[in-house]
């Protein structure tokens, strides 16, 4: 899964999930609850609905706020995460994850303003 990180992924929303199955993903959301095991997650878009991060490895600290999570969507839907990043939210200013939504979709409905496949040079 190295891969995922070396090429262009488009920013989505969970009801883009199902649009994206087997293709690298950017996400970013708000953790809502952290499987016992450390290996799975779930975050909620700007939509409130409701995306499953997977994890090769138990996570090693607490996770909360919003996350950007980079990956691979499964066939069930599920992001298998390549790597996550914590987005902090600093001087009290909260990460407003209804308008991030709206720009993703915004990006969606104008695909030719904002190509996601890098032409191979050659």
């Amino acid at each position: 899964m190295a891969g995922v990180l070396d090429v262009p992924k488009p920013r989505i929303n969970t009801s883009m999930l199902s649009q994206h199955i087997s293709r690298p993903v950017c996400f970013v959301g708000r953790v809502e609850k952290v499987q016992p095991t450390g290996k799975t997650f779930t975050v909620s878009d700007g939509e409130g609905k409701s995306a499953t991060v997977e994890l090769n490895e138990p996570l090693e600290e607490e996770l909360s706020g919003i996350v950007e999570v980079v990956g691979m969507v499964s066939n069930r839907g599920a992001i298998m995460a390549a790597t996550y990043n914590t987005l902090r939210e600093d001087k009290g200013v909260p990460f407003d994850l209804e308008l991030y939504n709206e720009a993703v979709k915004l990006i969606h409905d104008f695909p030719q303003h904002y190509p996601f496949e890098v032409a191979a040079s050659g």
